[in-house]
Formats: C-alpha cells, structure tokens, sequence
C-alpha cells in the first residue's frame, strides 16, 4: 500500500518563507514533522534570518527569493548575526536600486555595480562602510555564481576599493584616569575595568558566563570570538580583580550572564554604549568620540608599550593576522624611543645575548611568510 510521507523542509524561498511540508509517496506510515517553535523559542539569529527573510519576500524585488537563500546558506555555516544582519540590508539596498533603475540583478553588469557603489558613497557612506558594501555584494554575486544565476565574467576585474590607513584610536592615560574616576556603579567600573585590561571586544564581554571567569588564575575563557570564531584565554589585573569581585558580591546570582540587563538575561550593546557614553560626559571628554571599541585599543598600545611581544599580543586580541596586530606597534613612539637606545647600548658593549628583546624563531618565520623582512628593491630619487 502505498501512503503520503510527510517531510519537513527547512528552507525559506520566495514560495516557502519559513517552513513548508511536501509529500511524496513511499510504502511506509505518515511521519508528523515536529511543530514549528514558537518565536520566543527561536534563537536571536534565526528570529534575525526571518525577520529579513520577510522583508525580502514583502519587497517583491527581482532576486528577492535568491537573496533569501543566500541569507539561509550563511545561517546554516553558522555565521555571526552581525553578517547576517549586514548581509541582508545590503542585498535589500541592493536590490532596491537595481529596481529603480528598471535593471535586474539576473543581467547584472559590472557598470550595475559600479553605479551602486557610487550611489552609497554620494549618500555619505563612510570608505570603510562602502568596502564593506562591496564585500558583502561579491559574496552574494559568488553565491550567484555558483548557482549558475550569473556567468563567471562577472568576478573578473572585480571592482576594488582602496582602504584607508588609519591608526587605532588609544586614550591617553590622563583621559584613562578621568574615565574611571567619573564611573558612577559598581557594574560600570566592572564593565569598563575588564573591556581596558583584558583587550576583549565587547561583543565577547557581553557573552561572558559566570562559569567562563576563573578568579584564583584572573583569567576568562573566551569559546568563540566574536570576529574570528576561534577560542582563547584572556586575563586582568588587580584594579579589574577588585571591581569584579566587588560586582560579584553585588549582582543577582541566578543570572548566568557576567552582565545582565532589566528585562533580558544578557546586557545589550547599546545598553554598555549608554554606560561608556554617559561616563565620558561625565568626564568631560565627549567631544573626542572615545568609543568602547577605543578601550581594547588603549590595552594593546598599552602591552606593546610596556614591552609585550607582538606575538604575544595577538594571541590576547584573538586576531588571525598578525599584520593587523603590527598596527599597534606604530603606535608606540614611546616604546621605538626605548628599544633604540637599549639596542644602542647592546652594539656600544660589544654585543650581547639579550634574548627577551630578540625576535623569536616562530615570529622571524611569520614574518618571512608574510614579506614583512624583505630587503626594499627600490631606489631613492637622486
């Protein structure tokens, strides 16, 4: 006898937005899929994923179906809410523009994105924001690609956009002291302190349990970076120590997360903005555009100072390149003055087996790899 099997399928297109049931006919019992949760049962990604999915499907846009796939496809690599949420208000940008032009994403041309990405950068976008533009464009194009949508010419002479070099943003020590003395709560201090002296992104503070923090070693256990997906230990000083241990005493016990809000179990970023926000006021220093971000730049500028080796730093700040870690090196006059005239003294006495100061095996290779000891070819103008 042959009956309906019931099958549930997880993909959201132009014709399925969430989740749909087909039929097919085997020899076998019906099988009832599970019921679809409910939205508070949702994680915070998925409710993301559908909530742009909707947007896409109401907009009616040509290639709004693809877009929802594409967006599905990052879900299911397990990409950062961050990229999803990017990704998704490019591509309705995207797609929007396209319409009002009477174009279609399905005889896209290179001219096509050329158009846009000038059309965002007349709107005032910032250089950084435009190549992230770009960036997350080429990815859906490549996506495209691949589902045979769009021919592969279109990757060739990819439009590119030069990025310009700007230095992390450190705070002087004065500013450092006048932020701190203007913290007006124990949780302040606590979330502040940890941001300066462990060099964490705050996305990742904010992502702290109370299982993830080891007193007795003063050390944090991050699972997953924020950026790079990748695990790592980071760890504080006294200073941070003392207004950890004094929020602990403080804080509701049964909430898991380090940081809490009223209404939710885990503090939101705009929320530890509106502390560091309404802290600089406090200090006077609102007018220099601090931002949180400017704390883990402050803790980096600040090891390389104090005699950190680079390789070291990285590994603390989680990053995957080691170039982007070299930013904070030329920062450090300070440190360039002093690693001179010990170098100077070296060379004046002989010579001498200083090793904490010399650039380790590992680090030599790194940097070999990266082309970053290559003699210069090029000759000085006469």
């Amino acid at each position: 006898m042959t009956e309906t099997l019931c099958i549930l399928k997880d993909v959201p297109t132009a014709r399925w937005p969430r989740r749909t049931i087909v039929a097919t006919q085997v020899n076998a019992h019906p099988i009832h899929p599970s019921p679809v949760p409910e939205k508070s049962q949702l994680n915070t990604k998925r409710q993301l994923l559908n909530r742009l999915s909707d947007r896409l499907i109401a907009s009616d846009l040509p290639g709004a179906d693809l877009a929802v796939e594409y967006l599905y496809a990052k879900y299911i690599k397990n990409l950062s809410v961050h990229t999803i949420r990017q990704s998704g208000g490019v591509l309705l940008s995207f797609l929007g523009f396209l319409d009002d032009d009477a174009l279609s994403i399905f005889t896209l041309t290179r001219h096509n994105i050329s158009a846009f990405i000038e059309y965002e950068q007349d709107r005032g976008l910032k250089p950084l924001s435009v190549i992230g533009y770009l960036r997350a464009l080429y990815a859906f194009i490549a996506f495209l690609v691949e589902q045979e949508v769009l021919s592969h010419q279109i990757m060739k002479r990819k439009i590119r956009i030069q990025e310009p070099d700007a230095l992390p943003k450190a705070i002087p020590l004065e500013d450092v002291q006048l932020l701190l003395d203007s913290v007006s709560s124990v949780r302040d201090r606590a979330l502040l302190l940890l941001l300066l002296r462990t060099g964490m992104r705050i996305g990742e503070l904010l992502e702290v349990k109370l299982s993830d923090i080891i007193l007795h070693d003063r050390k944090i256990l991050i699972y997953l970076g924020s950026k790079n997906f990748q695990g790592r230990a980071v760890y504080f000083s006294e200073d941070a120590e003392h207004a950890l241990k004094h929020w602990l005493r403080l804080r509701d016990s049964n909430q898991k997360y380090l940081f809490y809000g009223v209404r939710k179990e885990q503090l939101c970023y705009s929320a530890a903005w509106s502390v560091m926000r309404t802290t600089l006021e406090r200090a006077g220093l609102a007018d220099i555009k601090y931002s949180l971000h400017s704390l883990r730049h402050t803790f980096a500028t600040d090891m390389i100072n104090s005699g950190m080796r680079i390789e070291v730093l990285q590994q603390l700040l989680g990053h995957q390149s080691i170039e982007l870690t070299m930013r904070y090196a030329r920062l450090s006059d300070e440190t360039r003055e002093k690693d001179y005239f010990r170098a100077m003294k070296i060379i004046e006495q002989g010579g001498s087996d200083d090793e904490p100061y010399r650039v380790s095996n590992a680090l030599r290779k790194v940097f070999e790899e990266k082309k970053l000891l290559q003699p210069h070819d090029k000759k000085l103008p006469k």
